[in-house]
């Protein structure tokens, strides 16, 4: 059972009345608020009740799955409300049951599925919202699931590997970092008080450094927190922004050695995409404008967008990106190819499917990049701590205080 909150008014006294009403769908809900003398003017879906979940993220495999199960049953001659209901039956994601009763709800109503899904566009984007219209229209709608379903698995693929490659350097950053601060914080004041019963002993300056890191880290522990938490916060924010973004998506592209990792997902991305997209009948200008949101990088983005401005002027895709800085130069020879064998779609999965190759090759190379880099940097980082800590004794080899005791 769904929890609905409803604004509704009293068809005898005309008084506006607000409350909660428990239903299985917005459809059952609207009948039960009607059997009250009530109209509703208005109607959203609240906290679920009875063991429900609303809120919570929908994973990718349980919306493929949703995807490939809804293709089947369609494709097997089950009109859409009954295969909804028995996909919705046998899902295991409470969060996306509850998309799903609302989705029935709303289909009882007399609405389409595109309309319905896009109420939800945390968990349907407006790639899948706009290739489910375009099913619905042609009548293909099991063909569109079933080519969403195939796009989604690269994708999450695709992301999956990019995420691999950034996983260890960071593992490494965070080991070196807990190494770091362990020794600043409980060896270095141990080694401090070693050498305070000398006098007249001046300390290397790297010892000085780090001894001055240690005292300040000791004494004012909760400042580094408190600075630490407020530039994580702050950066966060401004990443999101848009001036933020266009800094941090610039740097995705040109870092070496992920800038060429991240141009090769921003192709197979746009070439997937568009790809599924035109397959299932969406007209070309609309591909550009949902492929820009697709491929999640505001500078391709842009360059999609004037590459749309082009073509509505007349201009051939190929050649509306064909100089364009953001674009690999394997895409709009691909695209030249397609437009000019009609066999766009096919031109761009080929296109999709090589990109994505590469990515897995550029992942293979940057792991053996960044292993010896790695090593070679923790290496750095423990000798100057060594250093910190044994050039000093070295110092008082010689000292004649220290042959004297």
């Amino acid at each position: 059972m769904l929890n609905y909150t409803y604004r509704a008014r009293n068809v005898a006294s005309g008084e506006k009345v607000k409350g909660v009403i428990q239903a299985d769908s917005e459809g059952a809900a609207i009948k039960l608020i009607n059997e009250q003398g009530l109209t509703p003017t208005d109607i959203k879906l609240g906290q679920a009740g009875f063991g429900g979940f609303t809120g919570k993220r929908v994973k990718a495999r349980d919306r493929v799955l949703f995807s490939r199960q809804l293709s089947t049953l369609i494709n097997a001659g089950l009109p859409l409300l009954q295969a909804l209901r028995s996909v919705n039956e046998q899902t295991t994601s409470k969060p996306l049951k509850v998309i799903l009763n609302e989705v029935i709800g709303s289909l009882e109503g007399g609405g389409t599925l595109s309309a319905a899904l896009a109420k939800h566009p945390k968990v349907f984007n407006q790639v899948y919202i706009s290739m489910i219209a375009a099913g619905e229209t042609s009548g293909t709608l099991d063909k569109a699931l079933d080519r969403l379903a195939i796009q989604q698995e690269k994708d999450a693929d695709l992301v999956s590997k990019v995420r691999g490659a950034l996983t260890y350097p960071l593992v490494v950053i965070f080991v070196m970092i807990a190494v770091v601060g362990f020794m600043i914080v409980k060896v270095l004041p141990q080694v401090k008080s070693i050498y305070e019963g000398f006098d007249n002993v001046q300390l290397p300056l790297i010892t000085r450094i780090l001894l001055a890191i240690s005292d300040f880290t000791i004494h004012f522990w909760w400042v580094v927190l408190i600075v630490l938490a407020l530039l994580g916060f702050f950066g966060t924010r401004y990443a999101r922004t848009g001036p933020g973004k266009e800094v941090v998506d610039k740097f995705k592209m040109r870092m070496p050695p992920l800038g060429p990792l991240f141009m090769k997902m921003y192709m197979a991305r746009f070439a997937r995409t568009g790809s599924t997209l035109v397959a299932s009948g969406v007209p070309l200008l609309q591909m550009l404008q949902i492929t820009g949101d697709a491929v999640n990088n505001v500078h391709v983005k842009r360059s999609i967008d004037k590459a749309a401005e082009k073509v509505r002027g007349g201009k051939s895709l190929a050649d509306a990106i064909g100089t364009d800085p953001n674009f690999l130069p394997l895409v709009p020879s691909m695209l030249k190819i397609g437009e000019q064998s009609g066999s766009m779609e096919e031109m761009l999965a080929k296109a999709a499917d090589y990109y994505e190759k590469e990515v897995d090759n550029q992942v293979a190379t940057i792991s053996s990049i960044i292993e010896p880099v790695m090593m070679v940097l923790l290496g750095v980082v423990a000798f100057i701590i060594v250093a910190a800590v044994l050039l000093p004794i070295y110092g008082l080899a010689g000292n004649s205080q220290f042959s004297g005791s």
